[in-house]
């Protein structure tokens, strides 16, 4: 992992970045509480009621708490690499912790499965094109055949015309959201500096290439996007 990927990576283990994490992501993603609705949704098309579901990027808890709310028969394996986001996502979790089982590793130390489910939500931006093809192949083999996987993270053309564009909108929107214009201005410069951004259609072929088939769209809102496809 590059130098610069791990100093952003590190914002999540601040103490004051961590304490506003859970508004975070509703003014810079839009659309945030329908695209859990909506993930969950996709996954309970084929997943049982009493699924296993694997959670990859699990810290903060936001997605657990969403769909531990929405399925109360699912029991869940969350996965973080960040040890004070497990802890804000016990916090979030609060009566439902008893169903959700929290792991401080990345992907290669997870829980072998198979489960029936798969999600991994604004978590795979942060990895390289090789990384990414690899953490996604580990999902993969920890799933049991034909489950569905939801993957959503930030993704957009990367035209030298395009990504600019795209990357004024991201910080316009979170400053319409009621971010500072400064913090908003400071995250797109972090962004644009620090992630290994891909177009759609690059993230759509490492999906394929890690085993998915049936990789369909289902979410898109300024620079993210979001998939389902199946083991």
């Amino acid at each position: 992992m590059p130098p610069d990927e791990i100093d952003f990576l590190r914002s999540f283990s601040d103490p004051a970045a961590i304490a506003h994490y859970t508004d975070g992501p509703r003014r810079f993603l839009p659309g945030f509480a329908d695209m859990h609705r909506m993930a969950c949704v996709l996954l309970a098309e084929v997943a049982p009621s009493d699924a296993r579901v694997l959670v990859l990027g699990a810290g903060g808890g936001l997605e657990l708490k969403a769909f531990a709310e929405a399925q109360p028969g699912w029991r869940f394996d969350g996965v973080d690499p960040a040890a004070p986001m497990l802890a804000l996502a016990r916090q979030t979790l609060g009566a439902l912790n008893p169903r959700v089982e929290l792991h401080h590793d990345y992907i290669d130390d997870a829980p072998g499965g198979p489960f029936d489910a798969a999600t991994c939500l604004l978590t795979l931006h942060f990895l390289a094109s090789d990384e990414r093809r690899r953490t996604l192949a580990q999902i993969h083999r920890r799933l049991k055949p034909g489950a569905p996987f939801v993957a959503v993270h930030s993704s957009f053309p990367q035209g030298p015309d395009e990504r600019p564009l795209w990357l004024s909108r991201y910080a316009a929107f979170a400053a319409a959201s009621g971010v500072d214009p400064d913090q908003a201005r400071a995250a797109h410069a972090a962004v644009a500096k620090h992630l290994p951004l891909l177009s759609p259609e690059q993230d759509e072929a490492l999906l394929r290439d890690a085993g998915f088939s049936g990789v369909s769209p289902f979410f898109a809102a300024f620079t993210w996007r979001g998939w389902v496809a199946y083991a």
